[in-house]
Protein backbone atom coordinates (compact mmCIF):
# COMPACT_ATOMS: atom_id res chain seq x y z
CA UNK A 1 0.00 0.00 0.00
CA UNK A 2 0.99 3.54 -0.69
CA UNK A 3 2.95 5.05 2.44
CA UNK A 4 1.02 7.97 2.39
CA UNK A 5 -2.63 6.30 1.82
CA UNK A 6 -1.63 4.28 4.93
CA UNK A 7 -0.16 6.91 7.67
CA UNK A 8 -3.80 9.10 6.20
CA UNK A 9 -5.61 5.70 7.16
CA UNK A 10 -3.92 5.15 10.09
CA UNK A 11 -4.56 8.41 11.66
CA UNK A 12 -8.31 8.22 10.55
CA UNK A 13 -9.02 5.43 12.02
CA UNK A 14 -7.45 7.69 15.07
CA UNK A 15 -10.83 9.66 15.14
CA UNK A 16 -13.90 9.35 16.50
CA UNK A 17 -17.41 8.07 14.40
CA UNK A 18 -20.41 10.04 14.40
CA UNK A 19 -23.29 8.66 15.22
CA UNK A 20 -26.69 10.59 13.29
CA UNK A 21 -28.62 9.37 15.75
CA UNK A 22 -32.78 8.65 15.92
CA UNK A 23 -33.71 12.12 17.24
CA UNK A 24 -33.12 15.59 16.79
CA UNK A 25 -32.27 18.17 19.50
CA UNK A 26 -35.63 20.48 18.31
CA UNK A 27 -39.02 19.95 20.52
CA UNK A 28 -40.83 17.96 18.42
CA UNK A 29 -38.38 15.08 19.33
CA UNK A 30 -38.92 15.30 23.16
CA UNK A 31 -42.23 13.08 22.64
CA UNK A 32 -40.86 10.32 20.87
CA UNK A 33 -37.56 10.30 23.06
CA UNK A 34 -39.63 10.23 25.77
CA UNK A 35 -41.59 7.37 24.60
CA UNK A 36 -38.46 5.31 23.91
CA UNK A 37 -37.41 6.14 27.40
CA UNK A 38 -40.41 4.61 28.73
CA UNK A 39 -39.90 1.54 26.80
CA UNK A 40 -36.60 1.08 27.51
CA UNK A 41 -37.37 1.42 30.99
CA UNK A 42 -40.05 -0.92 31.19
CA UNK A 43 -38.34 -3.67 29.43
CA UNK A 44 -35.55 -3.18 31.83
CA UNK A 45 -37.62 -3.35 34.66
CA UNK A 46 -39.63 -6.29 33.34
CA UNK A 47 -36.39 -8.32 32.49
CA UNK A 48 -34.80 -7.45 36.15
CA UNK A 49 -37.51 -8.70 37.78
CA UNK A 50 -37.99 -12.34 35.88
CA UNK A 51 -34.42 -12.55 36.42
CA UNK A 52 -34.48 -11.79 40.21
CA UNK A 53 -38.08 -14.24 40.67
CA UNK A 54 -36.39 -17.19 38.73
CA UNK A 55 -32.85 -17.25 40.64
CA UNK A 56 -34.51 -16.72 43.88
CA UNK A 57 -37.81 -19.19 43.50
CA UNK A 58 -37.10 -23.07 43.74
CA UNK A 59 -39.99 -23.62 41.86
CA UNK A 60 -38.65 -21.56 38.68
CA UNK A 61 -35.75 -23.95 38.62
CA UNK A 62 -36.89 -25.94 35.80
CA UNK A 63 -35.55 -25.94 32.00
CA UNK A 64 -37.94 -23.84 30.54
CA UNK A 65 -37.21 -20.82 32.98
CA UNK A 66 -33.35 -21.66 32.92
CA UNK A 67 -33.52 -20.64 28.52
CA UNK A 68 -35.65 -17.99 29.65
CA UNK A 69 -33.62 -16.39 31.79
CA UNK A 70 -30.86 -16.74 29.56
CA UNK A 71 -33.26 -14.67 27.03
CA UNK A 72 -33.81 -11.97 29.56
CA UNK A 73 -30.38 -11.68 30.59
CA UNK A 74 -29.95 -10.65 26.59
CA UNK A 75 -33.11 -8.74 26.65
CA UNK A 76 -31.44 -6.53 29.24
CA UNK A 77 -27.55 -6.22 27.35
CA UNK A 78 -29.85 -5.37 24.36
CA UNK A 79 -30.84 -2.23 24.77
CA UNK A 80 -28.41 -1.08 27.26
CA UNK A 81 -25.63 -1.14 24.32
CA UNK A 82 -28.40 0.18 21.79
CA UNK A 83 -30.53 2.70 23.63
CA UNK A 84 -28.62 3.57 26.86
CA UNK A 85 -26.07 5.55 23.97
CA UNK A 86 -28.32 6.76 21.99
CA UNK A 87 -29.78 8.96 25.32
CA UNK A 88 -26.87 9.37 26.09
CA UNK A 89 -25.82 11.14 23.23
CA UNK A 90 -29.65 13.06 23.39
CA UNK A 91 -29.39 14.25 26.08
CA UNK A 92 -25.36 15.63 26.12
CA UNK A 93 -25.99 16.82 22.34
CA UNK A 94 -22.89 14.45 21.82
CA UNK A 95 -22.94 11.90 19.24
CA UNK A 96 -19.61 10.74 18.48
CA UNK A 97 -17.89 7.04 19.35
CA UNK A 98 -14.05 6.27 19.31
CA UNK A 99 -12.68 3.87 16.81
CA UNK A 100 -12.62 0.95 19.94
CA UNK A 101 -15.84 2.02 21.06
CA UNK A 102 -17.54 1.54 17.75
CA UNK A 103 -15.81 -2.16 17.48
CA UNK A 104 -16.97 -2.98 20.96
CA UNK A 105 -20.62 -1.75 20.20
CA UNK A 106 -20.61 -4.08 17.21
CA UNK A 107 -19.17 -6.93 18.68
CA UNK A 108 -21.55 -7.07 21.77
CA UNK A 109 -24.68 -6.37 19.41
CA UNK A 110 -24.06 -9.40 16.87
CA UNK A 111 -22.86 -11.11 20.20
CA UNK A 112 -26.57 -10.94 21.77
CA UNK A 113 -28.24 -10.70 18.37
CA UNK A 114 -27.17 -14.26 17.30
CA UNK A 115 -27.31 -15.82 20.69
CA UNK A 116 -30.81 -14.58 21.33
CA UNK A 117 -32.14 -15.90 17.48
CA UNK A 118 -30.80 -19.41 18.29
CA UNK A 119 -32.09 -18.74 21.89
CA UNK A 120 -35.26 -18.51 20.33
CA UNK A 121 -35.23 -21.31 18.38
CA UNK A 122 -34.28 -23.64 21.19
CA UNK A 123 -37.44 -21.94 23.11
CA UNK A 124 -39.43 -23.27 20.76
CA UNK A 125 -37.99 -26.69 20.40
CA UNK A 126 -39.18 -26.57 24.36
CA UNK A 127 -42.87 -25.78 23.42
CA UNK A 128 -42.36 -28.42 21.48
CA UNK A 129 -41.31 -30.93 23.49
CA UNK A 130 -43.55 -29.64 26.16
CA UNK A 131 -46.97 -30.04 24.13
CA UNK A 132 -46.21 -32.57 21.72
CA UNK A 133 -43.87 -35.26 23.83
CA UNK A 134 -45.10 -34.24 27.57
CA UNK A 135 -43.99 -37.76 28.68
CA UNK A 136 -40.80 -37.42 27.42
CA UNK A 137 -40.25 -33.96 28.62
CA UNK A 138 -37.96 -35.01 31.49
CA UNK A 139 -35.88 -37.03 29.28
CA UNK A 140 -35.04 -34.77 26.27
CA UNK A 141 -35.35 -31.39 28.54
CA UNK A 142 -32.83 -32.49 31.10
CA UNK A 143 -30.39 -30.46 32.64
CA UNK A 144 -27.35 -31.16 31.02
CA UNK A 145 -29.21 -30.62 27.54
CA UNK A 146 -30.48 -27.34 28.46
CA UNK A 147 -27.18 -26.32 29.94
CA UNK A 148 -25.24 -27.58 26.26
CA UNK A 149 -28.25 -25.22 24.40
CA UNK A 150 -27.58 -22.13 26.72
CA UNK A 151 -23.89 -23.05 25.94
CA UNK A 152 -24.92 -23.23 21.95
CA UNK A 153 -26.71 -19.71 22.02
CA UNK A 154 -24.16 -18.03 23.60
CA UNK A 155 -21.01 -20.02 22.14
CA UNK A 156 -22.91 -19.42 18.35
CA UNK A 157 -23.23 -15.36 19.31
CA UNK A 158 -19.53 -15.01 20.73
CA UNK A 159 -17.79 -16.94 17.23
CA UNK A 160 -19.70 -15.02 14.83
CA UNK A 161 -19.31 -11.27 16.62
CA UNK A 162 -15.35 -12.54 16.72
CA UNK A 163 -15.01 -13.35 12.91
CA UNK A 164 -17.65 -10.55 11.79
CA UNK A 165 -15.91 -7.45 13.73
CA UNK A 166 -12.23 -8.72 13.53
CA UNK A 167 -12.81 -8.79 9.72
CA UNK A 168 -14.98 -5.74 9.24
CA UNK A 169 -11.91 -3.41 11.39
CA UNK A 170 -9.31 -4.50 9.21
CA UNK A 171 -10.87 -2.59 6.45
CA UNK A 172 -9.57 1.03 5.91
CA UNK A 173 -11.79 4.04 6.58
CA UNK A 174 -10.63 7.25 5.24
CA UNK A 175 -13.96 8.25 3.77
CA UNK A 176 -16.73 9.80 5.82
CA UNK A 177 -16.81 8.89 9.32
CA UNK A 178 -20.24 9.51 10.24
CA UNK A 179 -22.36 6.24 10.51
CA UNK A 180 -25.82 6.84 9.22
CA UNK A 181 -27.36 4.83 12.26
CA UNK A 182 -28.34 5.14 16.04
CA UNK A 183 -25.38 2.62 16.91
CA UNK A 184 -22.41 0.88 15.07
CA UNK A 185 -24.14 -1.46 13.00
CA UNK A 186 -21.93 -3.68 10.66
CA UNK A 187 -23.84 -2.79 7.22
CA UNK A 188 -23.80 1.03 8.01
CA UNK A 189 -20.20 0.81 8.86
CA UNK A 190 -19.24 -1.22 5.52
CA UNK A 191 -20.47 2.06 3.91
CA UNK A 192 -18.07 3.98 5.01
CA UNK A 193 -15.01 1.93 4.06
CA UNK A 194 -12.86 3.03 1.57
CA UNK A 195 -11.42 -0.55 0.53
CA UNK A 196 -13.50 -3.08 -1.92
CA UNK A 197 -15.84 -4.44 0.52
CA UNK A 198 -17.90 -6.62 -2.52
CA UNK A 199 -16.31 -10.29 -1.33
CA UNK A 200 -17.07 -9.95 2.14
CA UNK A 201 -20.56 -8.57 1.92
CA UNK A 202 -20.96 -11.67 -0.44
CA UNK A 203 -20.05 -13.85 2.01
CA UNK A 204 -21.94 -12.07 5.26
CA UNK A 205 -24.96 -12.80 2.81
CA UNK A 206 -24.21 -16.00 2.75
CA UNK A 207 -23.39 -16.50 6.22
CA UNK A 208 -26.72 -14.68 7.24
CA UNK A 209 -28.45 -17.44 5.44
CA UNK A 210 -27.21 -19.68 7.90
CA UNK A 211 -27.31 -17.42 10.80
CA UNK A 212 -30.92 -16.72 10.29
CA UNK A 213 -32.85 -19.05 8.46
CA UNK A 214 -31.35 -22.40 9.97
CA UNK A 215 -32.59 -21.28 13.64
CA UNK A 216 -36.27 -19.55 11.55
CA UNK A 217 -36.59 -23.02 10.13
CA UNK A 218 -36.45 -25.13 13.65
CA UNK A 219 -38.81 -22.49 15.24
CA UNK A 220 -41.41 -23.04 12.05
CA UNK A 221 -40.74 -26.71 11.99
CA UNK A 222 -41.41 -26.68 16.05
CA UNK A 223 -44.88 -24.43 16.17
CA UNK A 224 -46.09 -25.91 13.29
CA UNK A 225 -45.93 -29.60 15.26
CA UNK A 226 -47.23 -27.46 18.33
CA UNK A 227 -50.61 -25.62 16.25
CA UNK A 228 -50.78 -28.76 15.10
CA UNK A 229 -51.44 -30.71 18.47
CA UNK A 230 -53.62 -27.75 19.89
CA UNK A 231 -55.79 -27.99 17.12
CA UNK A 232 -56.23 -31.44 17.98
CA UNK A 233 -57.26 -30.83 21.88
CA UNK A 234 -61.06 -31.60 22.81
CA UNK A 235 -61.21 -29.13 25.65
CA UNK A 236 -62.23 -25.24 23.42
CA UNK A 237 -60.47 -23.68 27.19
CA UNK A 238 -57.70 -25.63 26.60
CA UNK A 239 -57.73 -25.29 22.64
CA UNK A 240 -58.01 -21.41 23.17
CA UNK A 241 -55.56 -20.94 26.06
CA UNK A 242 -52.71 -22.82 24.09
CA UNK A 243 -53.57 -21.14 20.84
CA UNK A 244 -53.49 -17.46 22.42
CA UNK A 245 -49.80 -18.49 24.39
CA UNK A 246 -48.59 -19.74 20.66
CA UNK A 247 -49.26 -17.35 18.60
CA UNK A 248 -48.12 -14.37 21.21
CA UNK A 249 -45.11 -16.54 20.81
CA UNK A 250 -44.92 -16.35 17.13
CA UNK A 251 -45.66 -12.88 17.08
CA UNK A 252 -42.97 -11.59 19.47
CA UNK A 253 -40.52 -13.94 17.07
CA UNK A 254 -42.01 -12.59 13.78
CA UNK A 255 -40.56 -9.11 15.18
CA UNK A 256 -37.21 -9.64 15.73
CA UNK A 257 -36.99 -12.56 13.04
CA UNK A 258 -38.58 -9.72 10.81
CA UNK A 259 -36.70 -6.71 11.39
CA UNK A 260 -33.32 -8.57 11.06
CA UNK A 261 -34.03 -10.13 7.81
CA UNK A 262 -34.63 -6.69 6.75
CA UNK A 263 -31.70 -5.07 7.70
CA UNK A 264 -29.45 -8.05 6.92
CA UNK A 265 -30.68 -10.13 4.00
CA UNK A 266 -32.75 -7.22 2.16
CA UNK A 267 -29.89 -5.37 -0.19
CA UNK A 268 -29.25 -1.30 0.98
CA UNK A 269 -30.93 -0.08 -2.38
CA UNK A 270 -34.32 -1.70 -1.20
CA UNK A 271 -34.27 0.82 2.35
CA UNK A 272 -33.14 4.22 3.32
CA UNK A 273 -31.36 4.52 6.61
CA UNK A 274 -34.16 6.38 8.43
CA UNK A 275 -35.63 3.04 7.67
CA UNK A 276 -32.74 1.01 9.03
CA UNK A 277 -33.19 2.82 12.18
CA UNK A 278 -37.00 2.07 12.57
CA UNK A 279 -36.62 -1.15 11.81
CA UNK A 280 -33.47 -1.53 14.34
CA UNK A 281 -35.91 -0.62 17.17
CA UNK A 282 -38.35 -3.61 16.71
CA UNK A 283 -35.29 -5.88 17.90
CA UNK A 284 -33.21 -3.67 20.16
CA UNK A 285 -36.34 -2.09 21.88
CA UNK A 286 -39.63 -3.81 21.48
CA UNK A 287 -38.98 -7.21 21.36
CA UNK A 288 -36.72 -7.01 24.88
CA UNK A 289 -39.58 -4.99 26.42
CA UNK A 290 -42.34 -7.98 25.23
CA UNK A 291 -40.26 -10.92 25.76
CA UNK A 292 -41.03 -11.08 29.28
CA UNK A 293 -44.45 -10.22 29.09
CA UNK A 294 -45.19 -12.55 26.89
CA UNK A 295 -42.74 -15.35 27.47
CA UNK A 296 -43.18 -15.37 31.67
CA UNK A 297 -44.91 -12.75 33.24
CA UNK A 298 -48.24 -14.13 31.78
CA UNK A 299 -47.01 -17.77 33.49
CA UNK A 300 -48.98 -18.92 36.33
CA UNK A 301 -45.63 -20.08 38.23
CA UNK A 302 -44.20 -16.81 37.69
CA UNK A 303 -47.13 -14.50 38.84
CA UNK A 304 -47.02 -16.92 41.78
CA UNK A 305 -43.91 -16.35 42.91
CA UNK A 306 -44.03 -12.27 42.03
CA UNK A 307 -47.35 -12.50 44.88
CA UNK A 308 -44.88 -13.96 47.09
CA UNK A 309 -42.04 -11.60 46.81
CA UNK A 310 -44.48 -9.33 46.90
CA UNK A 311 -46.60 -10.39 50.39
CA UNK A 312 -43.10 -10.80 51.98
CA UNK A 313 -42.20 -7.30 51.03
CA UNK A 314 -45.80 -5.88 52.31
CA UNK A 315 -45.33 -8.41 55.37
CA UNK A 316 -41.45 -6.34 56.38
CA UNK A 317 -43.29 -3.34 55.66
CA UNK A 318 -46.15 -3.77 58.65
CA UNK A 319 -43.39 -5.03 60.82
Amino acid sequence: MDPQLDERIKSVNDLDFTLMGLFSHSGSHLVPFSLVAIIFTMGLLGNAILLFLIHTDYRLHMPMYLLLSQLSLLDVGFPLVTISKMAADFLQGEVSISFGGCAAHMFFLMLMGVSEGVLLSLISYDCYVTMCHPLHYPMLMRRQVCLAMVGTSWLSGVLVASIQTSITLHFPYCASHTVDHFFCELPALLKLSCADTSAYELSLSISRVLILLLPLSLITTSYSHVLRAVLRMYSADARHKAFTTCSSHITVVGLFYGAAMFTYMVPGTYHSPQQDNVVSLFYSLVTPTLNPLIYSLRNREVRMALVKVLGRTGFRSKR
